[in-house]
């Protein structure tokens, strides 16, 4: 009898927001958006598949028109579980800014099971005079319930375009025994958890004391050009990493940071 390939989750949301308020929504198959009353549109994101493994395809594309302030986050922390073989589990963010914009992309950690198999990749393209700022926290394996990430694959990408040219690109390649490639003191010192705070605004240069002063010595922060600010952040577990990592976020949005992420 023929091998039938498990079925997969398929997930697709696009949110438009306007001056005005939301102006497009479309939701399909596993992802979902609900809405908090906010001056802003602030949209949580929910994954009722419940987390991503092998051969899911996941895809949220956000646009902020003229005038607009979007904010995404999610109702809770996105799980790479353990893959049963075959193509990996994709997940495509696709994000937009007009001219006097600004795009907030705040989802809470991922976290990567033993045996994950997880394709990442951010695609963020400004305008001229558009915002945004994002982050991208990642925890390397459920070390509280004694996982060691001793097997995994992970490859995540950024990319930042103003107006199509070039501003920001980061990517990250993870294969094998993580767990021992994270140990290497050149690489992060045995850290299990690490994120990555964009802020692409003219104010940038003005948040860079703030943040550095809210940084331990495995943070640091870095004005790339004199309107993109870029920190990268490396702790021992997630709850220490949330330790530093709230406090940053809350400078950035105006202690307006999602409820969801202090449930």
């Amino acid at each position: 009898m023929p091998y039938a390939a498990p079925p997969r989750a398929r997930g697709a949301l696009r949110i438009e927001a306007a001056a005005s308020g939301l102006s497009l929504l479309r939701q399909e198959g596993a992802l979902r958006a609900l809405f908090p009353r906010k001056p802003h549109v602030e949209a949580v994101i929910l994954n009722t598949s419940g987390g991503a493994t092998g051969g899911d395809r996941l895809e949220i594309t956000a646009h902020a028109h003229t005038g607009a302030h979007l904010r995404l986050t999610t109702q809770a922390a996105e799980r790479a579980y353990r893959s049963s073989g075959g193509p990996a589990a994709r997940i495509r963010n696709r994000l937009t800014v007009a001219a006097e914009a600004r795009l907030d992309w705040l989802p809470q950690e991922t976290i990567l099971y033993r045996g994950c198999d997880l394709d990442r990749k951010l695609t963020l393209d400004l305008a001229p005079g558009g915002r945004a700022l994002l982050v991208e926290p990642v925890i390397f394996g459920r070390t509280a319930m004694g996982e060691r990430l001793d097997a995994a694959r992970f490859r995540d990408r950024i990319e930042i375009t103003r107006a199509g040219a070039p501003l920001y690109l980061d990517a990250i390649r993870l294969s094998g025994d993580v767990a021992a490639h994270l140990a290497r003191p050149a690489v992060a010192d045995g850290a299990g958890a690490m994120a990555c705070v964009i802020l692409a605004t003219p104010e940038a240069e003005a948040h860079l004391a703030a943040i550095r002063a809210l940084l331990p010595e495995t943070g640091g922060a870095s004005l790339v050009a004199p309107d993109l600010l870029v920190m990268r952040l490396l702790a021992e577990d997630g709850f220490a990493l949330r330790q530093t990592l709230l406090p940053v976020l809350d400078l950035l949005t105006g202690r307006t940071l999602p409820a969801s992420w202090r449930l």
